[in-house]
């Protein structure tokens, strides 16, 4: 055979192994448009030539070996098993992605979510084996990549609809658990709700579901219901049974009575069984445990951990024990007995099984909690909760137990000992109420009874109780202590030795330490080093060199209220700081001042002290007090337009057309405090109606002509309500309105006068959710008694003062009673329906930190009103003087009662 001939034969072998594979997309319109000319394989990965039709030159043999559709039609009985050229019609794009998965090499080809979906479209109508075993293996990989998110949210709910159309049962398999373990990521997409009911429905029963807390999930579950409720679509995954179903999944035992009682407004039914529930596990937990643990029947009470839990939030939740805390880590497979001598030992005050618990759950860790939030959580034992953290989250970080008034100096030298791997503490409370300016006419103190509940026998077991920190054992490097009152020189002493890794410690208010020049002083040489790497300053009373001498540059928060700080001293430090975003300059009456003299406020110059802030800092949170004025708008946009939060007092005049403009110049406001200010109802409503993420807005003493208008608009976001002598038009009317446009969480009201006892159940209907309430001079609103405000269960502050006189002597028992997070209340005597009230010496709360009582001077006995007469040339009553106040005072090892002679 000749060489001519050898070639012919071959081509005509490669031209038989060749095959022509006219796809026309499915989807696609007939068209009679001849087909276009073929093109390779290995040109599917450029722009194809056209959208609907495309011919593709491929291998013959390697169709037929990785393709069941294409062994069929190529190699069987059909009529195209022997053609060149053969026509199908299906999905084109999923055809090329398959195409291109079996020419291109392997390395140079990948599965991603981008090309997931058409892959398996194409797999299944091709019949490619190894595809379809690829595009499993890798979907199944997606979810075991760990902890964020890899894929967004569309794709995977673009990916169930796929398989639940064409019976791809390891997606549907797959979908729930992803979705579970990466819920926290998921509820922040906002496809979220569009997530189908079947799906989310098989998340959230996943034993992977991950949240930081129950009140999360509630909140994402409420968030799709409500945007189903409005879908213009009616179909059976909108269905209020499901809905219903839905929230029969929140675990309410475990849901912060706050946030329980506020999904009374949109949800009555759920929001009234969970507060119920709550209250009621406020009476008799362990029983309650107790009968569930011999039922086996735990799971609607456990913490909801899990292997990928980061964050475990269980912040405002009185109902919660220490029980809850170990029930939640126990192995599934401990037997009923041993849990029930778990629930025992930890109500007793005494672990004398941890150990055993330790080793039979041995393996049992949930390594990636990095936070633990235990604030307003009164009833929790902190040393088993101690010893809890060590056992369950051997790598968390940070301890946050806020307003946990019997967290005592013990139980911090504890954890450090025990959980020395922390490196962030705060253990703040409210402040003392009585400060060092005021005048302290008698004063008593008497030890609480249940002060040595946290000195139970593992303290003294373990040999630890009294023991000094040791700073080999502890890497904390936050610590916040702010309120402490109980906290002494010595302890502050032993805090110290912790100086190797404390860079940062908040003592604020902690009304006990003194400057005792006992202890120990060391210079440190470096410190104009320091102050370089300084980010947050406080000078609080300090003198104006105290500024002068700073040197630093890489502050972010610098507070020199109420100082006599200059314009000479302060510009430079701000000219040098480019990166400070909190300045606060409240009651600075000297910023007006340079060497002396008035500063020049003529035309475009306000000193150099505004000079600065406008061409070198972009503010997220102000005070502006004296200086800053007068000032135009278009000098403020530079530096304001990322401000967030606002505070404009007195010494600051900002005219109508700046308080108008503030949404446009600073469209991230979120917070506004005005005080003296002249305001109108077109700055208000303005406010409401254009700062979208506006959530507190006070105003103080400001003079101008507000109607209920500036109210009657829809704010969303609005949560803190301080109106302070500014609306006394007021009306239980405008109550309503108010009730109905927004969802707060803070109500302040002074000089209202119109308001009657029929205030209290708009207040309380409209707002149940209420955890501060204060109402000064408002009417007649207390005159029939406190029954409706004792309604609002998630109180924490309550103020009431010339309300009316129908308050009984109870009022402050009663209240510690019925409001399980009340921390401050005050009241006035004027308003006690029988002359005083009876003061408790061992409250049942223990979350109270002070009760206020203040007294006028007007006898209040003698007169039907705390008013004076109005005299002639004024319209309105004059309030008398108060003569002083009696203050009870808490603290996690005694009750101090005092008088005090101004009023609080």
């Amino acid at each position: 055979m000749s060489a001519a001939g050898d070639g012919e034969d071959g081509a005509a072998a490669a031209a038989a192994d060749t095959v022509v594979l006219e796809i026309t997309d499915a989807a696609a319109s007939p068209s009679s448009a001849p087909p276009p000319p073929p093109i390779p394989v290995s040109a599917l990965a450029g722009p194809l030539p056209s959208p609907t039709v495309l011919a593709v030159r491929a291998d013959r043999s390697r169709l037929i070996e990785s393709s069941s559709y294409f062994r069929a039609l190529l190699g069987g009985s059909f009529s195209e098993s022997g053609s060149g050229y053969v026509r199908i019609s299906c999905d084109l794009g999923a055809a090329v992605q398959v195409l291109r998965y079996l020419f291109e090499p392997p390395g140079s080809f990948a599965i991603s979510h981008h090309n997931f979906l058409p892959l398996l479209e194409g797999a299944l109508f091709l019949a490619v084996e190894s595809l379809l075993v690829d595009c499993e293996r890798w979907f199944r990989t997606v979810r075991s990549r760990n902890p964020s998110m890899v894929v967004p949210l569309d794709f995977i709910i673009e990916a169930w609809f796929f398989a639940q159309k064409h019976g791809v049962t390891f997606v549907e398999d797959v979908c729930p658990g992803y979705l579970a373990q990466n819920f926290v990521q998921v509820i922040s997409s906002r496809s979220f709700v569009h997530i189908p009911y079947d799906l989310l429905c098989s998340t959230i029963e996943s034993p992977h579901l991950t949240v930081d807390s129950e009140k999360q999930l509630c909140e994402a579950i409420l968030s799709w219901i409500s945007a189903s409720r409005q879908s213009c679509e009616q179909s059976v995954s909108n269905s209020a049974d499901n809905q219903l179903s839905l929230l029969s999944k929140v675990r309410v035992c475990l849901l912060p009575l706050g946030f329980a009682a506020g999904t009374k407004r949109n949800c009555f039914e759920f929001g009234n069984n969970a507060v119920c529930m709550i209250l009621n596990l406020l009476k008799d937990s362990l029983q309650t445990l107790l009968y569930t643990v011999t039922d086996d029947n735990l799971d609607s009470y456990r913490i909801r951990l899990t292997e990928y839990s980061k964050k475990i939030v269980l912040s405002g939740c009185p109902q919660l024990t220490t029980q809850f805390l170990y029930i939640s880590a126990l192995p599934t497979d401990l037997d009923a007995v041993f849990k029930r001598t778990i629930v025992s030992d930890v109500n007793d005050g005494c672990l004398n099984h941890y150990n055993g618990l330790v080793k039979k759950a041995k393996t049992l860790s949930f390594r990636n909690v990095r936070i633990v939030d235990l604030s307003k959580c009164p009833n929790v034992h902190f040393g088993a909760a101690i010893l809890w953290m060590k056992w369950a989250f051997p790598e968390l970080r940070t301890f946050i137990a806020s307003y946990c008034l019997l967290f005592q100096f013990e139980d911090l030298q504890y954890l450090l000992l025990r959980c020395p791997w922390i490196n962030e503490i705060n253990l703040s409370i409210d402040t003392s109420v009585i400060l060092s300016k005021y005048s302290i006419i008698s004063s008593r103190s008497e030890v609480r009874r249940d002060v040595n509940r946290n000195l139970s026998s593992y303290y003294m077991q373990s040999g630890l109780y009294g023991t000094s920190v040791n700073p080999v054992f502890s890497n904390i490097s936050k610590l916040i202590l702010e309120g402490r009152n109980d906290i002494t020189d010595m302890n502050l002493l032993e805090i110290s030795m912790l100086k190797s890794s404390l860079c940062y410690i908040n003592i604020k208010h902690c009304t006990l330490l003194t400057d005792d020049d006992g202890f120990s002083y060391h210079k440190d040489e470096h410190a104009h080093v320091m102050a370089f790497r300084l980010q947050e300053l406080h000078l609080e009373g300090c003198e104006d060199g105290a500024l002068c001498n700073f040197v630093g540059s890489s502050l972010e928060y610098l507070d020199i209220s109420e100082t006599v700080v200059s314009m000479v001293s302060l510009a430079p430090v701000i000219r040098r700081n480019s990166n400070l975003s909190c300045l606060k300059t409240a009651g600075c009456r000297n910023l007006l001042f340079e060497q002396g003299e008035v500063q020049s406020t003529s035309g475009n110059k306000y000193g150099r002290f505004l000079q600065e802030i406008t061409s070198t800092c972009y503010l997220e949170d102000v005070e502006m007090g004296w200086a800053f004025c007068p000032v135009r708008v278009d000098d403020l946009i530079p530096s304001f337009s990322k401000v967030r939060r606002m505070t404009v007092g007195l010494g600051t005049t900002l005219p109508e057309n700046i308080l108008h403009a503030l949404p446009e110049i600073c469209p991230f406001l979120e917070s506004l405090v005005l005080r003296f200010q002249v305001i109108s109802d077109r700055v208000v409503r303005n406010l409401l109606e254009s700062s979208t993420n506006l959530q507190v807005l006070c105003l103080h003493y400001c003079l101008g002509s507000l109607t209920s208008f500036s109210f009657q608009t829809m704010a969303p976001a609005l949560r803190i309500l301080r109106l302070q002598w500014v609306t006394p038009w007021i009306t239980n009317d405008d109550l309503t309105i108010l009730t109905q446009n927004c969802n707060l969480l803070e109500l302040l009201l002074s000089g209202c006068k119109l308001l009657d006892s029929n205030s209290q159940e708009i207040i309380s209907s409209g707002w149940p959710n209420l955890a501060c309430l204060q109402l000064e001079e408002c009417g007649q609103i207390t005159l029939d008694g406190v029954d409706s405000i004792l309604d609002c269960k998630a109180l924490e502050e309550v103020l009431l003062r010339h309300t009316g006189r129908g308050i009984g002597r109870t009022i402050i028992t009663d209240a510690i009673r019925e409001l399980p997070l009340l921390r401050k209340l005050a009241l006035d005597l004027c308003d006690a329906s029988e002359g005083g009230y009876d003061t408790p010496n061992v409250p049942e709360g223990k979350m109270m930190r002070s009760v206020r009582m203040s007294r006028c001077k007007k006898s209040a006995a003698a007169a039907r009103s705390c008013f004076v007469e109005a005299s002639s040339s004024s319209s309105n009553p004059k309030p008398v003087q108060h003569r002083e106040t009696i203050v009870l005072e808490w603290s996690s090892r005694q009750l101090t009662t005092a008088v005090v002679e101004e009023r609080l």
